[in-house]
Formats: structure tokens, sequence, C-alpha cells
């Protein structure tokens, strides 16, 4: 979770909601908590590699299991794409675009050559983005004014909402320690446990810079800001802390792209396997043991994403997505025992992926709508070949 969204998803929350984003973080948080709980139910009863693609399959049938599979596919696909466009902006901002997409080749080809991040990079970029964050509070705390966190303003439920459905992009990742459950010690307690403090510690450490950098910025000047922690410093009189705050987001940001860029096209890999994306995505590589043909077509999508659409769209487009992944997770915890957090993960996911901005939802509905008659030819596909 503590990747690029809390350098990158404050900025198009802001914009949508100005100080009344604070609330909608809150909001983004208990949906984020909703959904982990009702992953972590179904990982400790199907402990294999799919998540809610397997989960939707199991418990809803292969449709929705496909449903889960293609939004997560498609969503992740543009986290690749703010994750790249965070890098520039913060990099090179005035060629942000052309850094962006050179990093996403350049991790395509690091990935295809079969090199992954491995648990000590992981934790060495956990330590400098949260030495970097609390840094970040730290300098900045003296120069906030109270006002600036005032909720006024004419933010409506509407503009809450779709802040909210623009920071659940910052909770991504949550739910990647549901998929533990056949690697751990009594699955049932330690995942939902588990959950509930990455959670709350994340949650915490998003709420501080939150109040600090809005404190120090205000609503507007937060809401048009290309690079807002970098931005904060800067205006809180910290121009030497600028670089640290932007090489930190710069190492968040390409961790958390090496790490989606291999999910991405493992969960192709794992959908043209059973002929639902097509079976040339399944191919792997007899030198490197990568699913090059996955990971190259993933990278030039990425790539393209990078090319054309900006920081906000890519977020608003993702969140959609993503949401729509977990009112299939939450709809497959439902067939479950305990109705309450699923009911309401479910009904959160709807009404924050209806509240994000009209494009995003539009575009976002017409892709998925678009999975769903892939299934179908898929399906129709296997039916006549195996009559």
């Amino acid at each position: 979770m503590l990747g690029a969204g809390i350098f990158a998803a404050l900025t198009p929350a802001a914009a949508a909601a100005g100080s009344w984003l604070l609330v909608g973080l809150a909001i983004a948080a208990a949906v984020a908590y909703c959904n982990a709980t009702s992953s972590a139910r179904l990982a400790a009863l199907y402990p294999q590699s799919g998540g809610t693609y397997v989960y939707g399959r199991e418990r809803l049938g292969p449709v929705w299991g496909h449903a889960a599979g293609w939004s997560f596919v498609v969503g992740k696909t543009a986290s690749c794409a703010a994750m790249a466009l965070t890098v520039g902006a913060y990099a090179w901002p005035d060629h942000a675009r052309a850094v962006a997409v050179a990093v996403v080749l350049v991790l395509t080809a690091v990935n295809v050559l079969g090199v992954q991040k491995s648990a000590l990079l992981t934790r060495i970029i956990v330590v400098v983005v949260i030495a970097a964050l609390c840094t970040v509070v730290v300098a900045i705390a003296p120069r906030i004014e109270t006002g600036n966190l005032a909720l006024t303003g004419s933010a409506g439920v509407g503009d809450v909402l779709q802040s909210a459905g623009l920071l659940f992009f910052a909770f991504a990742g949550y739910a990647r320690i549901a998929t533990l459950g056949e690697e751990v010690r009594n699955p049932e307690v330690t995942i939902p446990r588990s959950i509930a403090i990455s959670l709350g510690i994340a949650l915490t450490l998003y709420a501080a810079v939150a109040v600090s950098v809005l404190g120090v910025l205000g609503g507007d000047a937060l809401g048009t800001a290309t690079a807002p922690l970098a931005a904060a410093v800067e205006a809180a009189g910290h121009p030497w802390l600028a670089p640290v705050v932007r090489v930190a987001a710069v190492v968040a940001a390409t961790g958390a792209l090496l790490a989606l860029i291999l999910g991405v096209s493992r969960t192709a890999l794992a959908m043209a396997r059973d002929r639902y994306l097509p079976s040339g995505l399944s191919a792997v590589h007899p030198r490197f043991g990568s699913p090059h043909r996955a990971e190259i077509t993933v990278g030039v999508v990425v790539a393209a994403l990078a090319a054309l659409v900006d920081l906000r769209g890519a977020i608003g487009f993702s969140s959609f997505a993503v949401l729509i992944y977990y009112s299939i997770a939450n709809a497959a915890a439902f067939t479950l025992r305990g109705k309450l957090i699923p009911v309401l993960g479910l009904v959160g996911c709807v009404v924050l992926a209806v509240s994000l901005p009209w494009q995003s939802v539009l575009a976002g509905s017409v892709v998925v709508l678009c999975g769903f008659g892939v299934f179908s030819i898929a399906h129709r596909t296997e039916s006549r070949r195996n009559p």
C-alpha cells in the first residue's frame, strides 16, 4: 500500500472535494477493510493463486470469475500507467510522459529476463518510503494552517464519494495478504488480523500525510499540484527536502510498477491457459522461465496508456475496475456465513465506482462489458471444441 498512491492520489481527491478529502479517505479505508476481510475469508477457504478470479468462479460461476479476472487485468494495467506517470511527475515534470514510457519499457525488459523484486528490496523500499513520509510530516507540521483543514466549501456528497473512490487507489495492495492462505499458520485468524493491522498502519500514515499536506497547501493549491508532497515541503520553507521527496516517490512508484507488471502478466497467463484470453499469451520463455508474451503485451499497453492518458484519468479508471473486482469478491463472500461485511463492502464498492468521474465510469463500463463479450466468445469456442 505504501506505493505511489499517497504521492499521487491526493491531488485528484482535493480537486474533487477540497478539504473534505479527509472524509473521503476515511470512507475509502472503510470500504478497503470490508473488501480485504471478505477476500481473507475466501482465501482461507480457497488457498490458491488467482484471488477473486478463483473465488468468483467457485462461488458464483465461471462468468463472474472471468469478470473478476478481466477487471483485475484492465484495472491494474491502468494502475501501472498511473505508477509510471507518478515516476515521471516526480522525476522530471517537464517530460513526465517520456519518462513514464521509458520506465515501463525498461521494467518490462527486466521482467522478461526473469528478474523479480526480492523480499529484501521490498523491505528497503518500504523503509525509504516510510522515512520520507515521516520526515515530510515532521518538517511541515509547524506550518499547518488550521483554516485549511476546516470542512468548508461547496463540496457535496457526490464530491466526497468521488474523492473516496479516487483515494481508494492508494489502498491498492492491502488484499495481497489474503493470497497467502496456504503459506501461514492458522490462516482463519492470522490473515484477518494481519489485514487489520496493515490497514491501520497505512491509514494512520496516510491521514498524517493528508492532514499535513492539506494544512500547508490548502484544498485549491493541492487540487492543482503536479507533485503534491514536493510542493508542500517547498511551500513550508524546506526546499532542500523536495529532492528527497521526489526520490522517495520515484522509488515507491518504480517498485510498485515492477510488481504490478509482474502480477498483471501472471494473471493474463492464467486466463490464457484457461482460454479466456488468446492462448498465445500462455507461452513461457524456455530460458528465462517468464511469460514473455504476456509481459511484453502488458508492457506495450501500459506504455501506450502512459503516453496518452493523464494521471487523474488513469487513477479513476483503475479505481473503477478494481472496485468492480472487489464487488465480485464481496458477492462471493456473501455466500459464506456472516453477511454484514460482504453487504457493506459490496454496497460501498458500487457506490464509490459510480461516484468516480463520469469519463472513468463510462470507459470502465465499456471495458468491463467487453470482458463479458470475450467470455461469451471463449465459452462458445470451448463448447464447440469439447461438445
